[in-house]
């Protein structure tokens, strides 16, 4: 289960990034999954729940957003939408395709209630 490491990270840099900023605690997490990125959505946020336990993540609300995936076809020339890595091309029926976009997880933001002025 690979969603348990991802969610380490994500809680690290959602973690450090409020407490850079001085927050009290962090309200609301947004994640962007692409597609083709081999990451089921629910288990990670089942994993980031659990990880953020005794943290300022700790009562965050974590959504996240899909993102397609695309890919190039070397055979028709065409950029495509793919659901998942090993569907042909939708167009020509053709496997040579090259991922350009869909594969990648990141935080895209992090609300946090401000802490105290010093």
């Amino acid at each position: 289960m690979h969603e348990l490491s991802l969610a380490e990270r994500v809680i690290g840099i959602v973690e450090g990034a409020a407490r850079k900023a001085g927050a009290r605690r962090v309200t609301r997490i947004a994640l962007e999954i692409g597609a083709l990125a081999h990451v089921e959505a629910e288990t990670l946020q089942y994993c980031c729940e659990v990880v953020s336990r005794g943290t300022l993540a700790e009562t965050a609300s974590i959504e996240v957003q899909r993102r397609p995936g695309r890919a190039w076809c070397e055979t028709c020339a065409a950029e495509v939408e793919l659901e998942q890595i090993g569907m042909p091309c939708p167009d020509c029926a053709g496997f040579r395709l090259k991922v350009t976009d869909g594969d990648q997880m990141r935080v895209v933001d992090v609300v946090i209630e401000p802490g105290e002025p010093a």
